[in-house]
């Protein structure tokens, strides 16, 4: 009788340097533009800024853009586009990072936190009906992790109860949902550009809107001047401005836009590199019981910014905590996203959250683990990650 073979992963020996976790993706190209652009006349926004906003609306299909300094000043100068302020309340998730919250903070607003579905993570639009009130102006779903949120019904309900929409797109650069690109959906869309992220300018970040809404927004966005520097000191420009309003100072420089317009011609194949590991992920880690690997609806296509593993708590004999200082022993980093607003001290005792109170959200983030996802993994590398899941689960298993 014949002897079934190993797994591959056996007979790798394990890693001897750390493999971080999500590098950012640069490459000569984008060295050589930004000192073509420290050698220009301008290195905060002008020229290549207003060119890379006109490059990433086009790509995305969306009607106007603004380049700004991070998906959180996107956020922030929706909600303040929106005229949203004091006694507002604003719905969104608990599965995000703070700063889809904060910004409702920062206006005055009070976010409501609703519930996430089981399978993507992201926002429940049954949930969102529920928490509507006369008090509610704004939904801002989060597309978590690249997957979009079922926005369909989240644009229904908005339609029936006159709110906006502003969609935290941080994670879902580029993304479809029903064919349509995220960002050409909700009244805003914020993206974000850090290090991180699947197109990166180091910080900085994206709103997409109607042009008139964005007019409005690119005011707020510096000083509340109606004239910015690329107007008022190009020959064509003007000296005078006049401040309309208490705006905030958000804007992108050119030394940023120059990697953005590079990472923009490179995002196709960097894609395809991600959809790769992913793959190759998600073709060892599902025939592994003690694991849930991410989903991807039909109806979408994930940006898959990141690879967040679920761990079957009740197949193995270590918690979330110590499967990753596992793979730190085997020299694989990892993360956690994310850990549920609800339960941060801010929000806990400013709201009088329990953890209970959202409980899809707080069950699954004890069972997350992120992944090294990156352009820049080998394949080499990507057998190293598996590997060290794959024996940690066998190591550990009930």
């Amino acid at each position: 009788m014949a002897l079934t073979p190993a797994p591959a992963w056996k007979e790798r020996p394990r890693r001897t340097t750390f493999l971080s976790f999500s590098p950012p993706a640069i490459s000569e190209a984008e060295i050589e533009a930004v000192v073509d652009t420290l050698r220009s006349d301008w290195i905060t926004t002008g020229p290549k800024t207003k060119r890379f906003e006109t490059e990433f609306s086009g790509y995305i299909g969306a009607k106007a853009a603004l380049a700004l300094n991070s998906c959180t000043a996107g956020l922030h100068v929706a909600l303040a586009t929106c005229g949203i302020g004091p006694g507002d309340e604003v719905i969104t998730t608990p599965m995000t990072f703070c700063a889809s919250a904060n910004v409702i903070e920062h206006v005055g607003a009070r976010p409501v936190l609703v519930d996430v579905e089981p399978d993507t993570l992201t926002i429940d639009p049954q949930r969102v009906a529920e928490h509507i009130t006369p008090r509610t102006k704004a939904i801002l779903p989060v597309h978590y992790a690249g997957h979009p949120a079922d926005m369909r019904p989240i644009m229904e309900l908005a339609h029936e109860h006159k709110l906006y929409v502003i969609e935290d797109a941080a994670h879902s650069l580029p993304a479809t949902y029903e064919g349509q690109n995220v960002g050409t959906i909700g009244d805003f869309t914020a993206f974000s550009f850090y290090a991180t992220k699947n197109l990166t300018t180091a910080e900085g970040g994206m709103l997409t809107g109607s042009p008139d809404m964005m007019d409005r927004a690119r005011v707020i966005s510096l000083h509340g001047m109606n004239r910015d520097a690329w107007k008022r000191y190009t020959a064509e420009g003007s000296w005078y401005y006049e401040v309309v309003e208490p705006g905030f100072k958000y804007n992108m420089t050119d030394i940023q836009a120059a990697i953005g317009l590079v990472q923009l011609g490179r995002l196709e194949a960097m894609q395809a590199r991600r959809r790769e590991i992913v793959a190759q992920y998600n073709a060892a880690f599902s025939a592994i019981d003690a694991l849930q690997t991410p989903t991807e609806r039909p109806n979408v296509e994930s940006a898959h910014h990141l690879y967040v593993l679920r761990l079957n708590l009740d197949r193995l004999k270590i918690n979330r905590s110590a499967f990753i200082e596992q793979l730190k022993e085997r020299q694989i980093g990892s993360s956690v996203h994310f850990i549920p607003v609800h339960l941060h001290p801010y929000y806990r005792d400013k709201y009088g959250f329990k953890p209970e109170d959202l409980p899809v959200a707080y069950a699954e983030y004890q069972r997350l683990v992120s992944l090294p996802l990156h352009p820049g993994l080998e394949d080499e590398e990507v057998l190293d990650v598996i590997a060290a899941v794959s024996e940690i689960c066998e190591e550990y298993r009930l």
